[in-house]
């Protein structure tokens, strides 16, 4: 092809339209390669973080299992699902811990709720907020032992009624020029605690050990 006919060819609709086709080609493999090399990596970070996140409100001492290799997902009372980890001890639950959202002064606030299986608050973490520093920020164990107020607590223990912070009559700590979002976390704790007694029987129950072939013919225990 002369130079001349391949300048022309250049400045052509073809040529546009392949080298388009070859850079979304590209775009799209590069993707997927980003994709498969940093899936694990991240799914184990992920692992590690909710890991370390249940051993703050579960105690070692309560279980005997892996508590991500034994949740159950059920469906609150707006109809979102619910993903609780359950703490055995042999095929007995011993305690459970799921996340529960708040809503704060500066948006949505994500909360561990751990719980001994009679219903008592065995602890409170903040995972993630937005709140101001110096100000929200005290739901944070690092920041303030706020939450901690909530250990050991119950939907009765409290009544129901004072389940809310002291300005609105409630048993519960607010912080100086920030009630908007003690508030919320109350209010969020106090929505997880409803949930579990609406769920307890479903949540509490004994775990059945089943019996399941893998694939290389071995009989292997999994819990459901």
């Amino acid at each position: 092809m002369s130079d001349v006919a391949w300048s022309n060819f250049k400045q052509g609709i073809g040529y546009q339209g392949l080298l388009l086709g070859f850079t979304v080609a590209a775009a799209a493999t590069l993707l997927v390669v980003a994709d498969r090399l940093t899936r694990e990596p991240i799914a184990l970070r992920h692992a590690e973080d909710m890991n370390a996140s249940l051993a703050e409100v579960i105690p070692a001492s309560l279980h005997d299992n892996d508590l991500l290799a034994n949740s159950v997902t059920l469906t609150d009372a707006s109809g979102e699902p619910v993903t609780v980890y359950r703490a055995l001890s042999g095929h007995q639950v011993t305690a459970l811990a799921y996340q529960v959202k708040a809503f704060g002064y500066a948006g949505e606030i994500d909360v561990m709720l751990g719980l001994a299986a009679d219903g008592k608050i065995l602890g409170v973490r903040v995972l993630s907020h937005k709140e101001t520093p110096g100000l929200g920020d005290k739901i944070e164990v690092g920041k303030a032992d706020w939450v901690r107020a909530f250990e050991g607590r119950s939907l009765g223990d409290p009544p129901a009624e004072r389940w809310g912070v002291k300005k609105d009559g409630g048993d519960f700590d607010q912080f100086s020029g920030a009630t908007i979002t003690p508030r919320g976390v109350v209010r969020g704790i106090k929505g997880g605690l409803e949930f579990f007694a609406a769920n307890r029987d479903a949540l509490t129950a004994t775990v059945v050990i089943q019996r399941r072939e893998d694939r290389a013919g071995a009989i292997q225990p999994s819990h459901p």
